[in-house]
């Protein structure tokens, strides 16, 4: 059977009454997805690509590693606090604002003279994340027929796994010819592009009666939500705490050169692009099977990670793997909405936040692994223990539910 899905309540209205057609439905998800690709792109180029910075400014590796922490904690601060105080502006003025301040922040990173500024830049630019990601999301599933909601959302986050097969790539690639800074600049010209793009092709909304900041605060009002954001939080960040030091991972444990670094970082985005397509339709299926599946399947695969890093045909294998946990994230953007009942907004950009403290509880637990002389594999180990963690969450939290509805 399916998880009964929660009704999506309309907080926000077209002024044109007209049904979208399909052609521009698939318009509007390519240029949310555009802008998906490009906060992909800035998110993880920065994780091949930290030696460079490091060398640039004169940091060690771990110290270097901040940045990422920089980052996410934008994006923790920046998704709720944008989300509800944007309760009544139009959905398209708002992708507007964020996707433009994204361009700015990253050619600003571009720009940095030194380490502290480049890392201030670095928690601007992740401010407008999460809430992008929420606000797409919900413009997508509004546009999806009930069962197909996941699949929708999933298409949205199609972007930002594309990007790791791609768009990461293709920067560390630049970055490593030319300059790290250059990365910064291709990344600031998808936001842009996203921009006119979503000028383009999505249709003028005008705010619904009733939406207000009291309203999506009413979120954090709701046990459910706040277990579901835990479970993102931790359960994700065992994927932050390899990925954020892979690059030494593959030079310095496993012995490879740095020229396969790149081809590492595609075999994770051939993974997460498995894993979002598969999960999605998995989530359409069963969201909370998806959920508790992939957390048993993460404790499994990074505990192998860490036990066969040294071997350069098992890390790739693993790293794949690993990028192909992204499965259980259309899940839980999805668990989250239904949870929240009318503050959607809030709840959506508020998976972000969560994703993005497991990027930084991830970046941070690893750094201090590595700092204590364990090596670069024992950062699947760290992995391991959280998604352990958010597995018991996500149990009590399906406890709850059910105790609830038989009382």
């Amino acid at each position: 059977m399916t998880d009964a899905p929660v009704p999506y309540p309309s907080t926000r209205q077209r002024e044109d009454a007209n049904p979208l057609t399909p052609l521009s439905i698939a318009l509007i998800e390519l240029a949310l997805a555009v802008g998906g690709f490009g906060i992909g792109t800035g998110e993880f180029a920065i994780m091949g690509l930290l030696p460079d910075v490091a060398a640039t400014y004169g940091v060690s590796i771990p110290q270097a590693g901040h940045v990422i922490s920089a980052y996410a904690v934008g994006v923790v601060i920046g998704a709720p606090v944008i989300a509800a105080l944007a309760a009544k502006l139009p959905r398209k003025t708002l992708l507007l604002m964020l996707m433009s301040l994204f361009a700015l922040g990253n050619a600003m990173s571009a720009l940095a003279p030194a380490f502290g500024s480049f890392t201030l830049m670095r928690f601007i630019t992740g401010l407008p994340h999460g809430a992008y990601f929420g606000v797409a999301a919900l413009v997508a599933a509004s546009m999806a027929e009930p069962h197909r909601r996941a699949r929708a959302v999933g298409r949205v986050m199609l972007g930002l796994t594309i990007a790791t097969l791609i768009g990461t790539p293709l920067a560390t690639f630049l970055g490593q010819i030319m300059s790290w800074r250059a990365a910064f600049l291709l990344v600031a010209f998808f936001g842009a592009l996203t921009v006119l793009l979503i000028a383009i092709y999505l249709p003028k909304d005008k705010v619904a009666e009733g939406a207000s900041i009291r309203r999506e605060l009413s979120a954090f009002t709701r046990l459910q939500v706040w277990l579901s954001f835990a479970v993102a939080a931790v359960g994700f960040g065992g994927m932050f705490s390899i990925f954020s030091y892979i690059a030494k991972t593959v030079t310095d444990t496993a012995g490879l050169p740095v020229s396969m670094v790149a081809i590492v970082l595609t075999l994770f985005g051939i993974g997460m692009n498995v894993g979002n397509v598969l999960g999605s339709r998995m989530a359409d299926y069963s969201l909370k099977g998806t959920i508790g599946g992939m957390l048993a399947f993460n404790i499994v695969m990074m505990s192998v990670f860490s036990l066969t890093a040294h071997n350069p045909v098992m890390l790739c294998i693993c790293v794949f793997l690993t990028g192909c946990g992204f499965a259980a994230c259309p899940a839980v953007q999805t668990r989250l909405m239904d949870v929240a009942a009318d503050a959607q907004t809030l709840a959506a950009a508020t998976n972000h936040s969560a994703f993005n403290i497991a990027n930084a509880l991830g970046a941070w637990l690893g750094g201090l692994v590595i700092a204590a002389g364990y090596g670069y594999g024992a950062t699947g180990y760290v992995g391991a223990v959280l998604s352990a963690l958010g597995l018991g969450v996500f149990l009590v939290s399906v406890a709850l539910e059910r105790r609830e509805s038989r009382g």
